[in-house]
């Protein structure tokens, strides 16, 4: 049983220092390849307009469902 255990221990340790070294050394070779910064996102106003839309179409929905509740018996 012993063996099994450090046969595990250098297992991991062997995982844990490629595990390093790629830590260590990808980033640099992708840092290496410039590239051009993504262009800012522009607001045409659509997703403004859609935002208010949406608060409308709730308060719609809240208001309906507040007249349709009161007509309603409470012995039913």
């Amino acid at each position: 049983m012993a063996i099994n255990g450090s046969f595990n221990n250098v297992v991991f340790g062997f995982f844990a220092a490629f595990a390093l070294i790629f830590s260590i050394f990808l980033p640099t070779v992708q840092a290496q390849q410039p590239f051009a910064p993504a262009p800012a996102p522009a607001s045409d106003g659509t997703t403004i307009d859609q935002g208010i839309a949406y608060v409308l179409m709730l308060m719609a929905l809240a208001v309906t469902y507040l007249i349709h509740s009161a007509d309603v018996p409470l012995g039913v």
